[in-house]
């Protein structure tokens, strides 16, 4: 099963890369199917590439969401971007 899961741009790097932020967790990806993205957007993330634009409201709610569902199975869902 594949998951994608929005991550925060905190840098643009050269040759459509970004670092991004996820939980503290940072990882480099390819910003190379999507345009127009900045330092704080919210992307999905989708296999290292980022796939689609997103509403920080969105993005946020989301979020919660993944980690109200690791709290309640009492369990760690691990590194979502690793």
């Amino acid at each position: 099963m594949c998951l994608a899961i929005p991550v925060k741009v905190v840098e643009l790097r050269e040759g459509d890369q970004a670092m991004v932020d996820v939980g503290g967790v940072r990882k480099e990806i390819s910003l190379a199917l999507v345009d127009g993205i900045a330092v704080d957007d919210y992307v999905i993330l989708h296999v290292g590439f980022a796939i689609q634009k997103l509403d920080a409201e969105e993005a946020e709610k989301t979020l919660a969401l993944f980690a109200e569902l690791d709290e309640s199975m009492g369990t760690s869902l691990g590194n979502p971007v690793a």
